[in-house]
């Protein structure tokens, strides 16, 4: 049997790691801004490097994020950006600031990045039903959060 690496032996996020990376979101989904108590199904930690590719149960390796960046993510690490039939990686929460990959606009997440492009792309940031909960968000004035705000500030 082949022997089992720190990164797989140690996939349980802690009770207390768990609630550093939801403290440190502000309980926001740090993709797509979202809050937690705005979403239907909540937010939970992604592992931005899946254990899959090696990523550790770390929190410079977690983020929290909404189920259906989570879902749309997957264990992917980049995607082919369109036209250019380039690799580039994904938006990293832990080492890149929002406002350079994304601008808010009313209720498009615009990309201007690489990054951003294959991000918004990839995680679904702008499909009809996610560009309808954020205009329903905007008219209750629950979106964007303050705390969302200033993440999306140079």
């Amino acid at each position: 049997m082949p022997a089992v690496t720190s990164a797989m032996s140690s996939s349980t996020i802690n009770k207390s790691l768990r609630w550093l990376v939801t403290t440190r979101a502000d309980r926001l989904c740090e993709y797509c801004l979202i809050h937690e108590d705005e979403t239907f199904f909540g937010c939970e930690v992604d592992h931005i490097i899946s254990l899959k590719h090696g990523g550790p149960t770390e929190e410079d390796n977690l983020a929290f994020a909404c189920l259906f960046c989570n879902r749309h993510k997957g264990t992917d690490v980049g995607s082919i950006l369109a036209n250019a039939g380039e690799f580039i990686r994904l938006f990293n929460p832990r080492r890149d600031k929002w406002s350079h990959h994304f601008r808010l606009e009313g209720s498009i997440i615009k990309p201007i990045s690489d990054i951003g492009s294959v991000t918004a792309s990839l995680l679904g940031f702008n499909t009809s039903e996610r560009i309808l909960e954020r205009e329903t968000l905007i008219a209750l004035g629950r979106y964007p959060t303050e705390s969302a705000i200033i993440r999306t500030r140079f």
